[in-house]
């Protein structure tokens, strides 16, 4: 008998191109170290043609949350958009092979599969060239009663509200969810995402998101508070949930006015903060579909957060928290 599905993640699908690069590299194509510049499909060719050999797999931040989630020992889902190419193929069977129930089939026509050209450099700092592709053209049509399934929650990434038709399908995936019984949970993205749809992220926290994962800058543009404690005043203004990141300040879970507060461990030597929050997301959520207490839930989600900052890549190894004990 299939598992029940725990989480379904929904979000734009993006193969990660993880590349060791020199820096001359990075001057041949003129690419700024240590940016993120969204390209062309044109010039997403032209920069895969230079690289040398080069790791694929499965991307995105939620879709990086949902990966972790299922090594972690989840039952998960994931609904995003791919071309049935190369790339496409690759990101399904990546997902596919950690246990992921890829709800959608790959596309026949449209754009190519969204990439991201990791380019690594010898200091170990990142330089992203983003092709989004065929994940901007996930639609309403996509989110059906047989897609969204009955998962015990969903997770809905907020870069989806950068696709024509994503705060839609989100309102759609949202009532289905809540129809079936699961909770919502939301991840921000970031404060520029934020600050780009603050009013219809307001509007679907207040009706309709039960769980918000974010980092304190995300949270604080929503709530428009630019210090910290004024930013947990006014949450206690809110019915939700509140997971919120500060780095190597730990984080702090609040619903209304209780609050946990959960230290960050230290790290001697931090290899690459890329992945660190979807990371906390996957442990986070996890210990909370396991009706584990918020307290543990924090605590796996640091755990999984300072493993991965000491390694290069976003992916959670299968069965991290096997034998957590706390600290």
């Amino acid at each position: 008998m299939t598992k029940p599905t725990q989480l379904l993640g929904i979000s734009n699908a993006i193969v990660d191109v993880l590349a060791h690069v020199d820096h001359d590299f990075l001057g041949r194509i003129g690419a700024e170290p240590g940016s993120m510049t969204l390209i062309d499909k044109d010039r997403a060719k032209e920069v895969y043609d230079m690289m040398g050999p080069a790791t694929e797999m499965s991307g995105g931040s939620v879709a990086n949350t949902i990966a972790g989630f299922a090594n972690l020992g989840g039952s998960a889902s994931y609904i995003g958009k791919v071309r049935d190419d190369q790339l496409g193929r690759i990101f399904n069977h990546d997902m596919t092979s950690l246990g992921v129930d890829i709800r959608l089939p790959k596309a026949a026509d449209g754009a190519p599969t969204a990439r991201s050209h990791v380019l690594i450099t010898p200091d170990g700092q990142r330089t992203m060239q983003t092709y989004l592709g065929a994940c901007t053209e996930l639609g309403l049509a996509d989110i059906t009663d047989d897609t969204i399934g009955k998962p015990k929650a969903i997770l809905l990434e907020g870069y989806v509200w950068d696709i024509a038709e994503g705060p839609a399908l989100a309102r759609k995936a949202i009532d289905i969810a809540h129809r079936n019984g699961a909770t919502v949970a939301l991840s921000l993205s970031d404060s520029f995402c934020v600050e780009r749809h603050r009013d219809s992220f307001e509007s679907f926290v207040r009706d309709g998101v039960d769980i918000v994962v974010a980092d304190e800058d995300e949270v604080s543009a929503l709530v428009q508070r630019y210090a910290f404690e004024d930013t947990l005043e006014a949450l206690k203004d809110y019915d939700n949930l509140f997971a919120i990141t500060r780095s190597a300040k730990g984080s702090v879970i609040v619903r209304g006015g209780s609050r946990i507060e959960q230290p960050a461990t230290r790290v001697d030597t931090i290899v690459d903060t890329t992945g660190a929050g979807d990371a906390y997301c996957a442990g986070f959520l996890y210990g909370w579909a396991n009706e584990l207490p918020l307290a543990r839930c924090a605590e796996y989600g640091t755990f999984c957060a300072t493993r991965v900052i000491q390694q290069l890549g976003a992916r959670i190894e299968r069965g991290l928290l096997d034998g957590f004990t706390s600290s």
